[in-house]
Order: structure tokens, then sequence, then C-alpha cells
């Protein structure tokens, strides 16, 4: 196994002493530092000889976030790889924290044992990811609902009727409902597809856009 020294910036003592005593137990890491800021940390990197080779990252921290301080961290310490340790799981801030330079995402809900398995993956050149997190990621590439699968099968038989040219009392009769519940369906697939017309619902229903 590669030897590893690990860095630690978490302002929860007891995260910190957790982390810093399960690492210590493991036989090829060594926890070469730990503090409660970014500004801390790099303080303490200018006079160092020997740099850590992983730091684990919390986001929320007094004064510089984690976010922010990625791009100062790596500046120190150009070959150090950032696994972000946090609460948060939007994907606005996971996508700022790799972009401004981590290589892994890890929520702090998962057992010590995971975050030691994300520490080796990475010591080995790999990168890593909670299983929450991946699943936020692969959601924001999943291709949004289109516009048909906000209509609910009634509201679809309308939108045919229509298309088809029928009149709304025509439509009310074949669904066997009252001409008003009729309006009313059309009244909320104009507001779901943001269309004012039926010029505009026949033209989407024609360029596959329901």
């Amino acid at each position: 196994m590669n030897s590893i020294k690990l860095a630690i910036i978490e302002d929860d003592a007891t995260i910190q002493e957790s982390l810093c005593e399960f690492f210590g137990s493991q036989s090829n890491v060594t926890v070469s530092m730990a503090f409660y800021s970014v500004e801390d940390f790099l303080e303490a990197v200018v006079d160092l000889a020997e740099m850590p080779t992983i730091l684990l990252l919390d986001i929320n921290l007094p004064g510089i976030s984690g976010v922010d301080g990625i791009p100062l961290i790596k500046k120190a310490c150009p070959d150090l790889d950032i696994i972000m340790l946090t609460t948060f799981e939007e994907t606005d801030i996971i996508f700022k924290a790799l972009t401004n330079g981590a290589c892994s995402y890890i929520a702090k809900r998962v057992p010590l044992k995971k975050i030691g398995e994300a520490v080796q993956i990475v010591s080995e050149g790999g990168s890593y990811m909670s299983p929450s997190i991946a699943r936020n990621l692969v959601n924001y590439y999943i291709p949004k609902k289109t516009n048909e699968r906000l209509l609910s099968d009634r509201q679809m038989d309308v939108v045919n009727g229509i298309v088809s040219g029928k009149s709304y009392k025509m439509i009310a009769d074949e669904l066997f409902v009252s001409l008003d519940t009729v309006r009313s369906h059309i009244k909320n697939i104009y507001k779901i597809l943001e269309i004012n017309s039926k010029a505009e619902l026949i033209r989407k229903s024609f360029d596959n856009q329901l």
C-alpha cells in the first residue's frame, strides 16, 4: 500500500478527533496535520519541508469556505489531492468544488470505513464519490422530463380530441364528462405547456413537443 500523509481541515472538534483517531490506527496513513480553518492550514504549510499527499477538507468553515479555499490550497500545494468531506450535497456546490480542483466528494454521514476507502482510492490515483452524491450528478445529466410526461392520461385525451378537430362538447361526450370539466382540463393544459391558444397546442402536437 502507498504511504499516505493525510491532512485534515475540519472545524467540528468531535469529527476532527474521530478522523484523527481512525486514520491514526491505519498502518499506511500518517495524519501529518489537522486544522480548523483554511487560513491556519495555509499559514502552516509555508514552513513544511514535506507536504501532505491528501487533504480531507470540510466546506462550512469559519473564514474562507472549503470550496473557496481550494484554489488557494492548490496554489500552495499543487500536488495535493483534495477530498471534500461535507454535509452539503447540492449539485451546484459539488460542481464548484470539482471545478476548483477537488478530486473527490464524500458525505460526512458515511461510515469512517468508507472515508478510509476513499482516501486509499485517491492515493492510488482514483477518485471517489459517495453514492448519494454520484446520484445527484447522474440526475443532473438525465434529460429533463418533457411536457408530455407532465400531462395526465385524461389531459392527453383532451389534447388528442382538439388536434382531431373535435369541439369541446364532442370531447366531453366522448369522455363522459361535463363541458366545464373539459374547459378546466384545457386551462390546466395551457398552464402546464405555457401556451395561450388552441393553435399553439396543435402546433406543439404536430412538432412532437407535447
